[in-house]
């Protein structure tokens, strides 16, 4: 095909805050990918959008398998909690109350 660009696993974005690598973050208004490496505030870096990762999360949510998890922009971490957040993925484990991370499946749809 002459109009493929990319397969769009991965994405090369603008960061709009510093992430560290294997950190998430919100590009845009419906984008969410975690950086391959470390990438500076504006700068150009690597972004992946699908797969599993363990991601940083708000200690006091619980979830299983199929849970959905949304992104704290503010906190930069997941949460349960849909208010103003941006839904990224479904859980793939149980998380306990008092866990720090989550493992989430990302949405390879945006929005």
């Amino acid at each position: 095909m002459k109009n493929y660009v990319q397969d769009g696993d991965t994405l090369t974005l603008t960061a709009p805050y510093a992430v560290a690598s294997g950190g998430g973050a919100k590009i845009g208004t419906n984008i969410f990918g975690v950086a391959a490496g470390d990438v500076a505030n504006g700068a150009n870096g690597e972004f992946v959008t699908e797969g599993v990762f363990d991601l940083t999360a708000l200690s006091t949510d619980t979830g299983t398998a199929g849970t959905i998890w949304y992104w704290d922009d503010t906190n930069k971490r997941v949460t349960t909690t849909l208010t103003s957040n941006l839904k990224i993925g479904v859980g793939v484990n149980t998380k306990a109350s008092g866990e720090t991370t989550a493992r989430v499946r990302l949405n390879a749809v945006f929005g």
